[in-house]
């Protein structure tokens, strides 16, 4: 019965592509978030919106409060809306970060060889 279960789960690496309202971006999983991140250029640049909430988070650089959305998703083609907060990536690799929140939602596995 195990074995059904997780043949039916998509296995994902720690970079994937998926699609975001339809544009296609590398995204960073990161199983050590809760929540999901997206570049607040890229996000103008979609066009996301309406904000649904402003969240207070903590780092290891301090306290940030930041706006959060909601967007369409396509990950190994299951579709779904994911809930992003935004911030400025641009210093970083990736525009894109996926959380724990998008990952138990699609019922993904995390193979940190996949390449």
């Amino acid at each position: 019965m195990k074995t059904e279960v997780l043949r039916k789960r998509e296995i994902v690496g720690l970079v994937e592509k998926v699609k975001i309202e339809g544009k296609e971006v590398l995204a960073k999983i990161d199983t050590g978030a809760n929540r999901s991140s997206i570049d607040i250029n890229l996000a103008a640049e979609l066009k996301l919106g309406p904000i649904i909430a402003v969240r207070d988070y903590t780092n290891v650089h301090g306290k940030t409060s930041r706006v959060v959305l909601k967007a369409k998703l396509e990950i190994k083609g299951r579709k779904f809306n994911g809930i992003f907060n935004i911030m400025d990536r641009k210093r970083l690799k990736y525009r894109v970060l996926l959380g724990d929140s998008i990952l138990k939602k699609g019922k993904f596995i995390i193979d940190p060889l996949k390449k």
